[in-house]
């Protein structure tokens, strides 16, 4: 990805707040970065403030925010590399980070052993989610595939993989249109048994096929995408998940970099980056949607926070039950995400937030035809085999 250029002069600190003061700073002028301080030498092995806040999905306890794991491997260029990935791993594990996500879909298969790798260390320290849901040929996927016997089979590869014996949360990747959940729940529901799984999750389910499923195995999360500037769950997901006391974990908290404020007009993605497909990231749209990013820099500035960290402050806020996976390739942002757990609101600024948030239209839809047409599916209805 090349450096956005842009017409914004005004600077976003980077506050770093895992030590309960700032770490480092960089500052952003026209899309560039830079380091402006160290961390301490003991900050490696702190855990950073507000980590200890443990929420549940389901039987697990984790750290409020988890780490997603799949742009070291996949859709976000350029790649960071396996050494670097596997080192803002194991140092956001050293900053009380306890829940990690992958899936098998992310590669294909290459972010399940780099994820492997980095955990073997602490393996029975943190809850390890990953996903099946699609088929593969010469290692592309050819669609959705969660018949039972493709759901063993994926679930073998990834506990090799990722060198372990047990995933502590399975999701189903996307609902599969041609396999009842009925058999989808139940094949988890036996894996679970088996000792394999520990509990079930679904991403971007239909919400009555969530009920289906959560009627055969109880659902310890839904993963669905949800941040400032994509809040759909709003509009129902959230709701039955609280009803059925599902976990909320929302993926792309961040809208897939956009809310720390680091693209803008001029922003150029290299080949092959999954952004540059995305309508609201469009030349078109973005003017009309940098007006989120100065919202979140205006109650950054009066936080003491960076917009990365509103964002995800904004989603803690929402309740006990929301467990952010924000990505990152760079240590410093990891860090810099982190702190997003020490920014508070109180129930007035928060009404005052979603007034200001709720006046600005969002310029394009979230996903392109073929992604968005895999969200929301219903799965068919089982039907009996008996004569």
């Amino acid at each position: 990805m090349n450096p956005s250029d842009t017409d914004r002069t005004n600077l976003s600190r980077r506050l770093f707040l895992g030590t309960g003061a700032a770490l480092a700073a960089a500052s952003v002028s026209g899309g560039a970065f830079a380091a402006q301080a160290a961390a301490p030498v003991n900050a490696a092995a702190t855990p950073a403030p507000g980590m200890n806040r443990k929420r549940r999905l389901g039987p697990l306890e984790v750290s409020p925010m988890g780490l997603g794991c799949m742009s070291g491997s996949a859709f976000f260029y350029p790649l960071p590399g396996k050494a670097r990935m596997i080192s803002v791993i194991r140092h956001a594990r050293d900053r009380g980070v306890t829940l990690f996500d992958t899936a098998e879909l992310y590669g294909p298969f290459t972010n399940e052993e780099l994820v492997g790798e980095a955990i073997q260390p602490f393996r029975k320290d943190i809850v390890l989610a990953s996903k099946f849901g699609f088929a593969y040929e010469d290692n592309q996927s050819t669609g959705a595939d969660s018949r039972p016997s493709t759901i063993r089979r994926a679930v073998e590869g990834s506990l090799r993989r990722l060198r372990t014996d047990y995933i502590d949360l399975l999701y189903q990747h996307r609902v599969d249109p041609k396999v009842p959940i009925e058999d989808v729940a139940g094949t988890v529901r036996d894996l679970i048994g088996e000792g394999k799984v520990r509990a079930f999750g679904m991403s971007e389910p239909g919400l009555e096929t969530l009920r289906r499923a959560h009627a055969v195995q109880p659902v310890a999360a839904v993963q669905n995408e949800y941040s400032i500037l994509e809040r759909g769950p709003e509009r129902g997901a959230l709701a039955v998940c609280r009803e059925l006391g599902i976990g909320l974990v929302p993926w792309a908290p961040l809208a897939r970099g956009f809310t720390t404020g680091r693209f803008g007009i001029g922003t150029r993605f290299l080949p092959g980056d999954y952004r540059g497909g995305l309508p609201r990231m469009f030349p078109d749209a973005m003017p009309a949607n940098l007006l989120v990013i100065a919202l979140l820099e205006r109650w950054g500035a009066a936080k003491q926070a960076t917009p990365a960290q509103i964002s995800l402050a904004w989603l803690l806020a929402q309740g006990a039950d929301i467990v952010p996976i924000p990505g990152s390739t760079d240590p410093w942002h990891m860090l810099e995400n982190l702190g997003g757990a020490e920014v508070d609101f109180t129930p007035e600024e928060l009404a005052r937030f979603r007034g200001e948030l709720e006046a600005i239209p969002i310029v394009g839809p979230r996903g392109s035809p073929q992604s968005m047409a895999q969200n929301g599916v219903e799965a068919p209805p089982k039907r009996s085999t008996e004569p």
